[in-house]
């Protein structure tokens, strides 16, 4: 059974803010991907905005980074992450193995599991 992840409104004092996200998502995918290289972080302030319901607000979640040393190469890995978001779209390829049709925002074929060539 999956964990159920805590939010917080404010982080220890120990974390370091590595990003503000404009939304849920963005916030999730970015956690997501400093997970996937290993560096341990946390989402606060994810749930605030439904806290204070129909008023305007500009409350936005961050992200934090759980050990001190980490930092740098989260903001490196920071910068990938934004600089994907920006790439134009690829576009769309044919798998060479198996003759599928691929989206260009993959590099893998969806079917057979083949590289872009």
């Amino acid at each position: 059974m999956g964990s159920i992840p805590i939010t917080r409104s404010n982080p220890p004092a120990a974390m370091q803010r590595l990003y503000q996200a404009g939304d849920r998502i963005e916030a999730q995918l970015l956690s997501d991907f400093l997970h996937r290289h290993l560096v341990e972080n946390a989402i606060f302030g994810d749930y605030l905005s439904g806290a204070i319901g129909e008023l305007p607000a500009n409350i936005y979640p961050s992200i934090w980074i759980v050990h001190d040393r980490d930092l740098s190469r989260a903001r490196d890995l920071l910068r990938r992450f934004l600089d994907d978001g920006r790439r134009e779209p690829a576009p769309s390829w044919v798998c060479r193995n198996c003759g599928e049709l691929v989206d260009g925002s993959f590099d893998l074929c969806w079917h057979c599991g083949s590289e872009r060539p």
